[in-house]
């Protein structure tokens, strides 16, 4: 489906330029876009490159796990049926860190290691499991207690004060990650029922 929209975007766009006859204006936005994107893509790269060699370094030297450990109580409340040295629980800690940290793009492999961990827990194959469905939920809401991308984005555009957002995103957040996890505990209810 999104690659019709895309499609009717791009030939949508085309038409429209050659019709009112600014194809010179269309043929810039697209080279000057390209060109955007890809100062874009190697600012991020260093960005996410950076964090997850920390995180990285923070797995070999043991940090992950001690963060599943004391993210315990919180991860056996949201996952009760994953068991609690599961190698899921650190991946599951691994990726609400760099959530937290607000480095989406860096809590992508933990993230699907973690997914990985869960099926291995499911018995119903090609159905996902309360776990994995909470773990989608508060990954997609990601609590950012400080906004790396969001603040590398603003920096690249050139924002005078990139971090004025800060407090903003903390709230909304917050507000999002707490209405996902309510919203999946009473599906999961039901779901039971």
């Amino acid at each position: 489906m999104l690659n019709w929209i895309w499609g009717f975007f791009f030939i949508g766009g085309i038409l429209t330029g050659a019709f009112l006859g600014r194809m010179d204006a269309l043929t810039n936005a697209i080279i000057g876009g390209g060109k955007s994107a890809l100062e874009l893509a190697f600012s991020m790269a260093g960005v996410v490159a950076t964090w997850s060699g920390i995180l990285k370094i923070a797995e070999k030297g043991g940090m992950i796990d001690d963060l599943a450990e004391k993210m315990n109580p919180f991860l056996t409340f949201l996952f009760p049926e994953v068991p609690i040295r599961h190698p899921a629980r650190k991946y599951i800690a691994a990726n609400f860190a760099a959530n937290v940290l607000g480095l989406g793009w860096a809590a992508t492999p933990a993230g699907l290691l973690a997914m990985k961990e869960l099926e291995k827990l499911n018995d119903q194959k090609g159905c996902a499991t309360n776990a994995m469905c909470m773990f989608l939920v508060v990954n997609m809401s990601s609590l950012q207690l400080v906004t790396v991308n969001i603040l590398a984005y603003r920096s690249q555009y050139g924002s005078a004060a990139p971090a004025e957002i800060v407090g903003l995103g903390m709230a909304a957040t917050l507000v999002t990650t707490f209405v996902g996890m309510i919203t999946a505990k009473i599906a999961e209810g039901r779901r039971r029922r």
